[in-house]
């Protein structure tokens, strides 16, 4: 995923002889992780009728780290997220979500991400970017992130953490239901708030 790419400053363009040494504690995350879902969301929050939020997840998702602190270039993550999963906590909006007037997730039963670069913004907040696919339509996605650590869990398995937010037009993605109101605007925002909460696994050498 290149979480741990360091911006490069003006003064490094310039000699373009200088290189950031590698963090010995960033170089030990390297390796190849798994996203458990047990432990993660990923979810969106949409402004409804003008005045109120709706927030849901979608609770079938999977994905995969390749973490290089030695060589962030090398750096991808992966993710596959089950359209059929969302979950508003209304069953009848689910189902309205699930048609084709929004994800139609019979046609197109997944969305992906595939990141492509990432830099630090400082301190432990990097920015990955990648290629966002919902309804067979792909377009840049830019997700915010803060890295919230590593951990033994009492089984030995050794974890990262991280967590992010990005706002997309969902009308970008050809999601562009909508019903005007009597009293001015629309029944649903086109800005959408996409929000990670991310525990990964390192797999075991």
């Amino acid at each position: 995923m290149g979480l741990f790419n360091r911006k490069t400053n003006e003064s490094a363009v310039a000699t373009a002889t200088a290189t950031l040494p590698v963090d010995p504690a960033l170089a030990a995350l390297t390796g190849d992780y798994i996203i458990d879902p047990a432990h993660s969301s990923i979810g969106f929050t949409v402004r409804h009728a003008m005045v109120t939020n709706v927030r849901g997840t979608f609770a079938e998702h999977e994905g995969a780290l390749k973490l290089d602190g030695a060589n962030p270039g090398a750096s991808s993550a992966t993710i596959d997220v089950r359209i059929a999963s969302i979950d508003t906590g209304i069953g009848d909006r689910d189902g309205h979500l699930r048609s084709g007037d929004f994800f139609d997730a019979e046609q197109f039963p997944l969305m992906t991400f595939r990141s492509t670069q990432a830099e630090q913004l400082g301190g432990d907040k990097y920015r990955v970017t990648g290629d966002l696919t919902i309804k067979d339509v792909t377009k840049p996605l830019a997700i915010d992130l803060e890295f919230n650590g590593t951990a033994t869990d009492v089984y030995g398995n050794e974890r990262v953490g991280f967590e992010g937010s990005a706002e997309i037009l969902r009308s970008a993605w050809g999601l562009t239901w909508n019903a005007a109101l009597e009293t001015g605007g629309v029944m649903v925002s086109d800005k959408v708030k996409l929000n990670f909460d991310i525990s990964a696994i390192k797999n075991a050498a």
